[in-house]
């Protein structure tokens, strides 16, 4: 199959690509932040109710040896959440006690450890070990001496010798400790907190996720998500150990306490990206957002602003982004409303936020449904600065399932951009109908593939395919022909998550209820990226400012949907391609994704531009569109970058199928 693609670089447009196109997303969901966060142990605070006939909360389980150790669930330290794990040792028992889980470690790696406990005055020690819980060789042990019979904090320094997936933490009085004579008020071990620390975390969050998401060049991070319609924020802020536990009424499970606001801008600065965060809309209130506002933003001299500095943080965080409202027209989402509604809780909650900072940037929360749309505009257009969308195009559209011909399903995911086109052409004439609003932007705040049309996916793997690459990286290219209103983008999720994340650690896939235990693989360790966090990074880091015009003549694909569709489905273009240049025209980038199943010998025409005669092309595929990255085979599909000559374009460059290329072309000095 042949190709033409004819690109004018002597017509470069007006507007300046934004950076917060190529953003992300994270979100306390699912296995979210358990994947990001350095910590290796679950249930630090002891939150979990028993899932044994023993009293011991959650992911913990009983070590002991004797046959009389007592273990009971009581109320935690003075200020602090959760519970306290009591155990009672009895001194005829001369046994070891204590608790254990099982863990991932890194090694050879230093963990701090963190106790928080009290003790009957008898008992001097505990231990503090990790172990292979295969061969039950010791990893590494530590001694941690009791000091007080009231609430204490401890800490010591746990060194692990080596890598272990198979670990189990424990903590123990021994065996050998010395015996008391039995009489009220022995024995007894309270515990109110246990964690573990990775010497290598940055800012609590695994080393390793923020590199790989420095090198994503993210532009932006967004803090939102459908927990954050039942989120208070202060329940994030302060001494962590004093923030409550409360339950994710969204998701299920408990909310991590360890990442709130604070840590949220610490891992922003890190990755040096704009922070955006979404207020809460659904059961929060306009006072609490600019509470929120004032927090980040005010001076020492306010409220919150003195919050803030007395949890350690003097400089205000300066946070210009902030989003009202997550899929608040879903009846998934707390507080759900109309559009009427929506509109005048926006209003509000803008209002508010704007008194206590009148710089803010304020998102609103959008919809492909252009009625929504038209409501929210013309009863709050002025008070807001852009329209929100969330595009996640799945098989239902098509009619398609699993028994679908995989063929024909690969091509409608192809066709995903084909929706998106839709969506942002009928958005941008919903926001230019009315000079009122017409000042109004789109930010699309999450978007992703999304195979299956339900929400229990079994455990496939799909959305990670080099195929769904294909159809994201399609998605981009559209999001920057549309990047006159389409300003903002956050790729759904960053770490694991709902669709599964761009960056994986462990085994996890796109799973909601019926994944494979964690570590079933051997390699839960593992973090890598899959092969549309190669198209994020490819894409992130070219150097683009402006669009140019683009003509392509090519080959075409069809889709035999199951039901109709307001979009055309015959004669779609096999090749996808959108082409930009620098700020001062040196660079052309031409972003070709090739969404059929064929090779396409593709030629490349610029005019107005006098190009050197080699240029850099690279190329995300692989053999297969089905083709991922795993814990077994991380680096399958990734990006490789070579010369190629200006003339093979001229006579024609093959494109594998199913693959992403960036082509960049310098000026001749």
């Amino acid at each position: 199959m042949n190709a033409k693609i004819k690109i004018d670089c002597g017509k470069p447009s007006e507007h300046i690509v934004n950076p917060y196109l190529f953003g992300h997303f994270v979100e306390d969901i699912r296995d979210h932040m358990e994947a990001m966060l350095a910590f290796p142990l679950k249930d630090m605070d002891f939150e979990s109710e028993s899932e044994t006939k023993k009293a011991v909360s959650g992911n913990w389980s009983p070590f002991t040896n004797g046959r009389n150790t007592e273990y009971a669930l009581e109320a935690p330290a003075p200020r602090h959440s959760g519970r306290a794990q009591r155990i009672r040792v009895l001194s005829d028992d001369e046994a070891y006690a204590g608790i254990a889980q099982k863990a991932a470690l890194k090694g050879p790696m230093t963990y701090k450890v963190k106790l928080v406990a009290r003790a009957s005055i008898e008992l001097k020690y505990v231990f503090v070990e990790a172990v292979d819980r295969r061969s039950d060789e010791s990893l590494g042990r530590v001694r941690v001496e009791l000091a007080s019979h009231n609430w204490k904090e401890y800490e010591a320094d746990l060194a692990v010798a080596r890598a272990c997936s198979a670990s189990e933490i424990r903590l123990y009085v021994p065996a050998e400790h010395p015996r008391w004579i039995d009489h009220v008020s022995t024995g007894m071990l309270w515990i109110d907190h246990l964690s573990l620390l990775p010497a290598d975390n940055i800012g609590l969050v695994k080393r390793e996720v923020v590199e790989m998401t420095r090198d994503l060049n993210a532009g932006m991070m967004r803090l939102a998500g459908n927990y954050i319609s039942a989120y208070h924020w202060e329940h994030g802020v302060g001494p962590a150990l004093e923030r409550p536990v409360m339950y994710n009424e969204a998701w299920g499970g408990w909310t991590s306490k360890y990442f709130g606001t604070d840590e949220f801008i610490r891992f922003c600065r890190e990755l040096q990206v704009e922070p955006l965060i979404c207020v809460n809309d659904g059961s929060g209130t306009p006072e609490e957002a600019a509470q929120w506002v004032e927090y980040c933003n005010g001076g020492i001299d306010t409220p919150m602003g003195a919050r803030r500095a007395a949890n350690g943080h003097p400089e205000p965080y300066d946070v210009r982004y902030w989003e009202i409202g997550n899929e608040v027209w879903g009846q998934w989402q707390v507080g759900t409303c109309s559009a009427n509604r929506f509109a005048e809780r926006c209003a509000s909650f803008a209002k508010a936020m704007k008194a206590a900072d009148p710089s803010l940037v304020l998102l609103a929360c959008g919809h492909t449904d252009q009625e929504w749309n038209e409501t929210v505009l013309d009863l709050a257009g002025e008070h807001f600065d852009y329209l929100t969308l969330h595009l996640y195009h799945g098989y239902g559209r098509f009619g398609m399932n699993r028994d679908t011909p995989p063929e024909e399903r690969y091509k409608a995911m192809a066709a995903y951009s084909e929706w998106t086109r839709r969506d942002l052409h009928e958005t941008k004439a919903r926001i230019l109908a009315n000079p009122k609003h017409a000042h109004v932007k789109i930010a699309i705040t999450e978007y992703n593939t999304m195979y299956y049309p339900n929400t229990i996916r079994k455990g496939l793997p799909e959305e990670h395919t080099l195929g769904a690459a294909a159809a994201n990286a399609a998605n981009l290219n559209e999001m920057l022909r549309c990047s006159d209103m389409v300003q903002i983008g956050s790729f759904s999720d960053l770490v694991n998550g709902w669709l599964g994340g761009c960056i994986r650690v462990g085994d996890y896939y796109a799973d909601q209820y019926r994944g494979k235990e964690p570590g079933w693989s051997g390699f839960p360790l593992t973090v890598y990226g899959t092969p549309t966090y190669e198209v994020m990074k490819l894409y992130a880091n070219r150097d683009i400012r402006r669009m140019l015009p683009v003509e392509t003549v090519c080959g075409s694909f069809s889709i035999q949907a199951n039901k109709p569709t307001p979009i055309q489905l015959d004669a779609l273009p096999d090749l996808d391609v959108a082409a930009c240049a620098n700020e001062d025209g040196s660079v052309v980038t031409v972003f070709i994704v090739n969404r059929s199943l064929q090779e396409v010998n593709t030629e490349l025409n610029l005019d107005a531009f006098q190009a050197t005669g080699e240029t850099i092309l690279h190329e995300i595929t692989g053999n297969s569109a089905d083709d991922i990255n795993s814990v077994f085979e991380p680096n399958l599909i990734g990006c490789t970058s070579r010369i190629v000559p200006a003339a093979d374009w001229q006579r024609g460059y093959a494109l594998r199928p199913s693959s992403i290329y960036a082509l960049e072309i310098k000026a001749q000095a």
